[in-house]
């Protein structure tokens, strides 16, 4: 058998000397070879207190993020509905402005057919004080024409000897129209 031991022989058994020097070998090698593996636990602690460290900064890191993560989406949550009840306010303005543009808008068309209808009554208005402006030119030319020949017809009778007294009554109706036609005018001008 390999690795067997063979011990000489002595009076009473094996040589003592050989048994002891093997057992002290044994020992040695024994006491190597758990310094060995008691150099490898403590490199195995070492190396395992190590990943601990590790693993405890990494799971701190892990969590700092997870943290982290909860309050990055709970701010974009936020933002989001912020912006969404910003868009909504910005809506609800808009609509607000179109009302608003549109009832002015229905207004202004209201007042441009009332200043429609108003010109187009300023403007019948005009027609007709034009055309009794016109009639009662008319009036005073038809009358200075008839002064005129009243005026020649006097002349041939003042000439023929003949005098009539209409001629104040004549002054009279014409200051009588004018003042009339004055007064008419003064009183459309006024109001």
């Amino acid at each position: 058998m390999a690795g067997e031991k063979r011990f000489g022989t002595a009076l009473f058994g094996f040589k003592q000397s050989d048994v002891n020097s093997y057992i002290e070998k044994i020992l040695r090698e024994f006491d190597e070879k758990l310094k060995e593996k008691d150099n490898e636990i403590n490199a195995l602690k070492n190396q395992c207190r190590e990943l601990r460290i590790k693993y405890e900064d990494i799971a701190r890191k892990s969590d700092q993020i997870s943290e982290d993560r909860v309050k990055i989406a709970d701010v974009l949550i936020k933002a989001q509905e912020k912006a969404e009840l910003i868009l909504e306010e910005a809506k609800q303005q808009a609509e607000q402005e179109r009302k608003k543009l549109s009832e002015m808008t229905e207004r202004e068309k209201e007042k441009l057919v009332d200043i429609k209808q108003e010109i187009k009554a300023l403007k019948q208005e005009i027609t007709r004080t034009l055309k009794k402006y016109e009639m009662d030119l008319d009036k005073v030319v038809e009358f200075t024409t008839l002064q005129e020949t009243d005026n020649e017809v006097r002349s041939d009778n003042e000439i023929s000897g003949t005098n009539e007294t209409d001629e104040s009554d004549d002054t009279d109706l014409a200051d009588d129209i004018i003042e009339e036609i004055m007064e008419e005018y003064v009183g459309k001008a006024n109001s």
